[in-house]
């Protein structure tokens, strides 16, 4: 139950039919492209101000209670955006969402990691986290897909409505995890939260660990969301740029399938693996040809293995009851530098063609492999 549950939950968290439309809701509401960044800037700040107290939070009182609390959180916000369409009901909205995600940041994975570990079953987490990342990926295509014809026939309500059942199914879901913490006294939630600041700041191999998954995670995840504008300089029609997206997710969607085998992938190996994948992913961007895809695709495989390797790596450093708390401090990295690496290509945008960027882009990949395949397993 434990398995199904956690993929069931990473499915439906992301099979949200509202993702692919929500920014026609902005615009037939007659909001600004400079409004429409306030909202995304907003949404950003929430995630960044309530990523490390709702860690703490999951850490004092249950992981389990914040997996629950998580989706209807953000099922309430998408509720708002439809009955009251407005900028006001948009930014409460991305309040409530952003909120939402950080309920499940760090929860999820301490949940799972720590089940799995009373089981017998820690050798597990590589491959159940993988695949449960593979069946986000999956839930996004599927979204994309059955969003078209919902919103064809019924508009803005149909697929908030389907949204909104999703996100209430999705809690219904957390219900179904099983959650065992035997303890004398309950930690309160300001020792939790410095028992969770004190391990990333003093123990050098959770620091490292930390950094580790924030940078790996950041790097391509931030470039993901520039695919579409990098495959448009091929020279591709605008059609064919979805089937270039949806090669790029199948190659991540394998790269989560591959954890659990190279679970044991000792530190050069892993450091070998982020410098081809960096240099894969700089001579396919640079190739401006619709065949550079493919080893684009290889490349965000690969970093999507490496990062679910990375928070293997910081689960296993990390000991005490304060779990939740280290997971999202390596949570907030990952939000931070998501956000430099969007300064970044917006500050070379009107400089550099979207295939320079990301080759520039990948080097600190290349300087991460290097100084992990010099570190100790």
């Amino acid at each position: 139950m434990l398995v199904a549950s956690l993929y069931a939950y990473a499915f439906l968290s992301e099979f949200i039919l509202l993702y692919p439309v929500y920014a026609l809701l902005f615009t037939d509401t007659g909001l600004s492209v400079a409004q429409v960044s306030s909202l995304f800037a907003i949404w950003s700040l929430t995630g960044l101000v309530l990523e490390i107290p709702s860690g703490a939070w999951a850490d004092a009182v249950s992981r389990r209670l914040l997996l629950v609390l998580g989706p209807l959180l953000t099922g309430l916000g998408f509720a708002l955006w439809v009955a009251f369409p407005s900028y006001w009901a948009f930014a409460v909205g991305f309040v409530l969402w952003g909120a939402g995600e950080t309920l499940i940041s760090g929860s999820y994975e301490a949940l799972a990691y720590e089940e799995l570990e009373r089981r017998g079953q820690a050798g597990r987490y590589a491959t159940v986290m993988g695949r449960a990342t593979a069946a986000s990926m999956v839930a996004t295509a599927a979204a994309m897909a059955v969003a078209v014809p919902v919103f064809a026939a019924g508009g803005h309500p149909a697929v908030a409505v389907a949204s909104v059942l999703t996100c209430l199914l999705c809690s219904a879901t957390a219900l179904t995890l099983p959650e065992h913490r035997v303890r004398r006294v309950a930690p309160s939630y300001l020792a939790v939260l410095r028992e969770g600041i004190a391990q990333t700041r003093t123990d050098r191999r959770v620091t490292h660990a930390v950094l580790l998954v924030a940078f790996v995670a950041a790097l391509w995840g931030g470039l993901e969301e520039y695919i579409p504008y990098l495959a448009l300089e091929t020279g591709v029609p605008e059609a064919a740029v979805p089937l270039l997206v949806l090669l790029v997710t199948l190659g991540i969607t394998a790269g989560g399938l591959l954890a659990g085998p190279a679970e044991r992938l000792p530190s050069r190996a892993y450091g070998l693996l982020l410098g081809l994948a960096a240099l894969a992913l700089a001579a396919g961007a640079l190739s401006r040809h619709v065949a550079g895809f493919v080893l684009i695709a290889l490349a965000f495989g690969a970093f999507q293995l490496a990062g679910v390797l990375a928070d293997v790596r910081l689960q296993q450093r990390i000991t005490g009851p304060a779990r939740a708390t280290v997971t999202s401090v390596a949570g907030l990295g990952t939000s931070v530098v998501t956000l430099g690496v969007y300064g970044v290509y917006g500050a070379l945008s009107p400089y550099a063609l979207n295939g320079t960027t990301f080759a520039l882009l990948a080097l600190p990949y290349v300087l991460i492999a290097l100084l992990t395949a010099r570190a100790r397993q």
